[in-house]
Formats: structure tokens, C-alpha cells, sequence
């Protein structure tokens, strides 16, 4: 399969750091997985997606369509690059700049990131509570612009919630005489550059790259990789994932019909069936293909 690995830096998050997750910032997973996986299906037209949880902090998208499989690193690198709009690197302060007219690709995104910015940035992550975090969000506007008029807001002491009204309010009251204002979307690119997932381009177009395979297990914290489905991004919870210690407890502890496979007896359970439907899947699209390189049509 080709893969994609999603993450997010310490640059958007400050209830954890390093490979450390918490419910508060899982949620930029959950815009990930909905970002790249709309991308994904309908900019490319790929259907045999399969979304695995890495066992700490990160996701894995597995992508099985045959024509997939079969891209070159540059073939996959150019789905990346499409797919990468947060760009720069830790010195650069604005690292989403939008074009006036916006792909739809883009316009989706936005609605996505928009629909979880109160709950993830605001509630969550609190990303205006300092001046420090402040100045880091100034520094995503475009240059001589409100920034003067801010110079009170990056050290009052309102709440995120207010701070960000302002600074909308601020910006559109600037940009609204300016008909020929370039950053016509500034709020969007903020948006974006807060919630938009950084992917490993590296791992995405290198075939040598490995992602974990669905079920291993990862050294770490011991959780095993399950698979799960974009559409059920919003109620899967990584901190209830097994680990491999509670797996053989639960089928040491098993009591009930001793016929089935030990990963029946187990809360891999519905995590396996997800898996051979989704292979089973794969397998009827390939004997399709099959069918049709083998077809002799005159």
C-alpha cells in the first residue's frame, strides 16, 4: 500500500509536548483525518483507504488502489506536495500563504479546520493566553498591516475567545476598503496554519519508508495499531486502543465458547472484522482488474 503519515508540532499545541497526546489535542488528528481523506477520495479518486492509529500520537493512511500501489516516489511525492499547505520552517512566522481564488480543495479544508477551531484552539488549547502566543499568531498576519493597532491586545488580559473576535473584527475592518488587498483570506490562513496537518513527506513518497503494520504493536506504550474509519474519526479514542498486555489477559480470562480465534476473545475483536472487510474489499476490486487486462473486447 502507499502510505501518508500525519502529525502536528509543539508550534500549535501546548498541553503536551514531544509524543506525549491528550484528548485536547487528539483533536487535531480528527481534522487530519478528515482533511486528508476527503482530499484523498475526491481530488484523486482513490477508494481503498484505510486509516491506522500509530499506538501514541500519529495516524497512518494506508491506500491500497492498485494504481496507488504501482506510483513512483515522485508519483507519491506530488500527491504530498498537493496535500502540504503549511510550509516553512521554524524561524518563519507565516507559513500559509492563499492565493486570492481558493482551490476547493482548499475552500474544504477551511470548513473542516473552522468547524473544530472553537473547541480545539480556543477551549483546548487556550492559544491566545499569553503575549508570547500572541505575537506568535501576529506574525501570521501579513506584514504592515493591523499589527499597531494590536500592540495593546498582545499583552491584555481578555480571554482567547475575546482576543480572537478583536483580531478578526481588526482585520476585516482593514481589509474591507482595500479592494485590491493580495491576503484576501488572512483569517482562513491563520485558520490553516493553527489546524492543518504537517505531513512526512519523506515517509509518503519514499518506498523504502516503513508505517506500521494494522496490529503491531508499538514499543513504546505497548498499544497496538488498530485500524479505524474516517467516518468514524469523531468517536474513535485512541486512549481506550489495547495494549498487548491487556489483549493476553483477555484471553487468558476468557471463558465463554473455546472454537472461535483467539482475537475473538479480545477487544481486537471488531478492530479485525474492520480490517478483513476492508482486505476483502481490495481483493474483489483486484480480481475486477484482473478481469478486465484479461477481457478481449473488439
Amino acid at each position: 500500500s502507499s502510505g501518508i503519515n500525519a502529525e502536528y508540532g509543539d508550534d500549535v499545541r501546548s498541553c503536551c509536548s514531544e509524543a506525549n497526546i491528550c484528548p485536547s489535542c487528539w483533536v487535531f488528528m480528527k481534522i487530519a483525518v478528515k482533511v486528508l481523506d476527503q482530499a484523498l477520495r475526491e481530488d484523486f479518486g482513490f477508494t481503498h483507504i484505510l486509516w491506522v492509529y500509530s499506538g501514541r500520537r500519529g495516524i497512518h493512511c494506508w491506500i491500497a488502489d492498485e494504481v496507488a500501489r504501482k506510483l513512483s516516489n515522485s508519483g507519491r511525492g506530488a500527491i504530498a506536495d498537493y496535500m502540504s499547505i503549511v510550509v516553512g520552517g521554524d524561524a518563519q512566522s507565516k507559513k500559509v500563504s492563499l492565493p486570492p481564488s481558493l482551490h476547493p480543495a482548499i475552500s474544504r479544508a477551511v470548513a473542516i479546520a473552522s468547524g473544530y477551531f472553537d473547541e480545539l484552539m480556543i477551549e483546548n488549547q487556550d492559544f491566545l493566553s499569553t503575549p508570547e502566543k500572541c505575537t506568535q499568531v501576529l506574525g501570521m498576519l501579513p506584514p504592515k498591516t493591523i499589527q499597531n493597532d494590536l500592540k495593546d491586545w498582545v499583552t491584555g488580559s481578555s480571554s482567547s475567545r475575546s482576543k480572537w473576535e478583536e483580531l478578526k473584527q481588526k482585520w476585516y475592518a482593514y481589509a474591507k476598503p482595500r479592494k485590491n488587498l493580495v491576503n484576501k483570506h488572512t483569517i482562513d490562513e491563520i485558520v490553516l496554519q493553527l489546524c492543518y496537518p504537517r505531513l512526512d513527506v519523506n515517509v509518503t513518497k519514499g518506498l523504502n519508508h516503513l508505517l506500521k503494520s494494522p496490529f503491531s504493536v508499538h514499543p513504546k506504550t505497548g498499544r497496538v495499531c488498530v485500524p479505524f474509519l474516517a467516518k468514524d474519526v469523531d468517536v474513535f479514542d485512541p486512549f481506550t486502543v489495547p495494549t498487548l498486555d491487556t489483549v493476553i489477559s483477555e484471553m487468558d480470562s476468557w471463558k465463554g465458547e473455546e472454537k472461535i480465534p483467539d482475537y475473538a476473545k479480545t477487544s481486537l475483536k471488531e478492530s479485525v472484522k474492520l480490517f478483513e472487510t476492508f482486505a476483502e474489499e481490495c481483493h474483489r476490486a483486484s480480481n475486477r482488474e484482473g478481469n478486465k487486462e484479461n477481457s478481449m473486447e473488439w
